[in-house]
């Protein structure tokens, strides 16, 4: 079921707003730029850095035994990343060796979703009408309903029982004869389910609990109708807390075990004893690795020079967009003027539009070829001329605009 909420705007109200835009496109508009700015240069500086380790990498195939002579200098291995430490998890009965063991809970909720529709009316005002619909999901945390818009859904979330996720990591993790830092032993991956065994005792701990905080007396006898009022089930590496996993209802709660088994790993660090820490390039950056199996020292290097292209597009993309966005709310109060008239309002909006969008193109370029002028000089000059093709283009079809608009028998006097 739907719940509408309908709500109107003045003219006023939203010229007011407008204005207020101008000060959040402002700081839109300086703050992708200087994303853009900043991105560049961490571009030509990580690669610099991963470079710099590629050159001084020692390659070293045995760790069976500590190796003086590689105290302070960046290696790349692969081995064993074993453990003897046991991982324990009281609540559901989980003793196991492990790296690392986590704990996943998941609440079965009534979740809200909004969708608001807006239109401009003569005049200036607008007409906002919001949808708010209701689906039942598991989620990470309970959903406080208290504040849903439809009241037949408000206080409509209950939980049997909080139970907190947790990780816990393994203190003692060996890589041959040396010992992985807490930096390396966090990027081990891999999880496989861990299976509960909990007593019959902690089972009838968790059932008290359970409807102690429904609020229903504990039964005082084991027979028959008991087990069909059940409400915490063990099947594997899940738990349950609730009548039935295969129909839920709200209120009910799931958590999975998992655990990250020993495994062969690759590493990119420095040799500190018998132990390791990051190594930091000469410009401060960090170049060590964390890889799943035996992979080569190139290809791990060739990855982290993916990484970073990756992350370098993904800023720059974000720089731009924010940019753009910052321009499209400081000018947006050209649109606002012209509201009283819808139809009117939606041309100049789609002019003023274009217009942001191909400046804060231009703009994005112009920034990132003079972060470039400090790295590369020669990539910098393309990018200028691009700026300045941009600016060219714009300044042509302003003036094939304007001459459309030159009728048969006007005089035009150039000064």
């Amino acid at each position: 079921m739907a719940y509408t909420e309908t709500t109107s705007t003045s003219y006023g109200k939203r010229l007011g707003d407008s204005l207020k835009g101008i000060i959040t496109g402002f700081v839109l508009f300086i703050v992708g730029t200087v994303v853009l700015f900043w991105n560049e240069g961490n571009f030509v500086k990580t690669k610099k850095a991963i470079n710099e380790g590629q050159s001084v990498v020692v390659p070293v195939s045995d760790v069976n035994s500590v190796n003086p002579e590689l105290n302070g200098k960046f290696i790349h291995a692969s081995a064993l990343a074993d453990t003897r430490d046991t991982l324990t998890d009281d609540l559901f009965g989980v003793k196991e060796l492990a790296v690392a063991l986590d704990r996943k809970v998941e609440y079965y909720q009534w979740v809200e979703k909004s969708k608001t529709e807006t239109k401009d009316k003569i005049g200036g005002g607008q007409e906002q009408k919001t949808t708010y619909t209701y689906q039942q999901e598991w989620t990470s945390n309970p959903v406080n309903s208290s504040n849903f818009k439809d009241a037949q859904y408000q206080g409509k979330n209950t939980v049997l029982a909080h139970v907190e996720s947790r990780q816990a990591q393994a203190e003692n993790v060996s890589f041959g004869a040396y010992k992985l830092p807490e930096f390396i032993i966090s990027s081990i991956g891999g999880n496989s389910p861990v299976n509960m065994a909990l007593s019959p005792e902690k089972k009838q701990e968790w059932e008290a609990s359970i409807l102690k905080n429904m609020g229903k007396p504990q039964p005082a006898t084991t027979d028959s109708t008991q087990a069909k009022q059940e409400l915490f089930h063990v099947q594997g590496h899940v738990a349950y807390l609730g009548q039935s996993s295969s129909n839920p209802q709200i209120g009910d709660v799931r958590v999975t075990i998992v655990k990250t088994e020993p495994a062969t790993i690759s590493i990119l660090a420095k040799v500190n004893g018998d132990t390791f820490e990051p190594y930091y390039a000469e410009n401060g950056k960090n170049v060590s690795q964390v890889a799943q199996g035996t992979v080569s020292a190139d290809n791990m290097f060739a990855d982290a020079h993916s990484s970073n292209s990756t992350w370098t597009w993904i800023l720059r993309l974000v720089g731009v967009v924010v940019v753009i966005a910052g321009l499209r709310s400081m000018f947006y109060i050209v649109e606002m003027v012209f509201k009283v008239l819808p139809f009117l309002a939606n041309i100049v909006g789609a002019g003023v539009g274009l217009v942001v969008t191909i400046v804060g193109f231009a703009w994005a370029l112009l920034i990132i070829a003079i972060a470039w002028m400090f790295y590369r000089p020669f990539i910098a000059i393309i990018l200028i001329a691009l700026v300045i093709g941009a600016f060219v283009y714009l300044k042509k079809r302003a003036k094939d605009k304007q001459q459309a608009t030159i009728t048969p028998g006007d005089v035009q006097v150039e000064l």
